[in-house]
C-alpha cells in the first residue's frame, strides 16, 4: 500500500462473468463505492460503474473489468484512496492509520512501546504495543486512553490494575 493512500476494500472474487466482483468493506464509509466514484488498485484509477450490497460486501463493477479472466487478475488487491480524501471524524475519533506507529507512554512518563497493529473485539479496538522485550495489549477504552497527540506522535494511558500484568 501507498502511503499516501488510505485502503477502503479488498477484492474478494468475480461474482457472475461480466467483471462484477466481491469486495470485502474496509471502511466506515461505504458511499466510496457509489458510482462514479473512483478507487485505485495497485495505484491505478478505476471508475466504478454501479455497486449494490449482498450479505455485507459490496458487489462492484468497474469500468474496464469485463470478464472473471479480468477480476482474477486483481483478486486479493486493496482498493485504495488517496489520503487527502478522508473523511472528516468526530473529535477523539482517529482512523487506524493515524494510530499505529504512535508511541504510548503511561501517565507517570514511562514508554511503554508503539502501536504496531489494531485489533478489533466486538465492544472496542485493542492496541498491540510492542517494544523491544514485550508486547503489551491496551484495551482502547475511556478508561484507559487518556490522551492521543497526533502532532506529538504518542497517546498517553493510564495503567488500570492488571493491565500491564502477566504480558510479555
Amino acid at each position: 500500500m501507498d502511503s499516501d493512500s488510505i485502503v477502503v476494500g479488498r477484492v474478494v472474487a468475480p461474482w457472475g462473468v461480466k467483471g462484477e466482483m466481491k469486495v470485502e468493506v474496509m471502511t466506515d464509509f461505504p458511499d466510496r463505492f457509489s458510482p462514479e466514484e473512483e478507487v485505485y488498485i495497485d495505484g491505478c484509477p478505476a471508475a466504478i460503474e454501479r455497486s449494490r450490497w449482498h450479505k455485507g460486501m459490496i458487489i462492484l463493477k468497474l469500468a474496464k473489468i469485463d470478464s472473471v479472466e479480468a477480476v482474477e487478475e486483481i483478486r486479493g488487491q486493496f482498493m485504495e484512496v488517496p489520503r487527502g480524501q478522508v473523511r472528516p471524524l468526530s473529535q477523539n475519533e482517529y482512523y487506524q492509520f493515524q494510530v499505529v506507529g504512535l508511541e504510548v507512554w503511561t501517565t507517570d512518563g514511562e514508554f511503554l512501546g508503539r502501536i504496531t497493529q489494531i485489533l478489533p473485539t466486538g465492544n472496542n479496538d485493542v492496541y498491540v504495543v510492542r517494544s523491544e522485550n514485550r508486547e503489551i495489549l491496551i484495551p482502547a477504552i475511556d478508561d484507559v486512553v487518556k490522551s492521543v497527540d497526533l502532532e506529538q506522535g504518542r497517546i498517553v494511558i493510564e495503567v488500570i490494575k492488571g493491565l500491564l500484568q502477566g504480558q510479555a
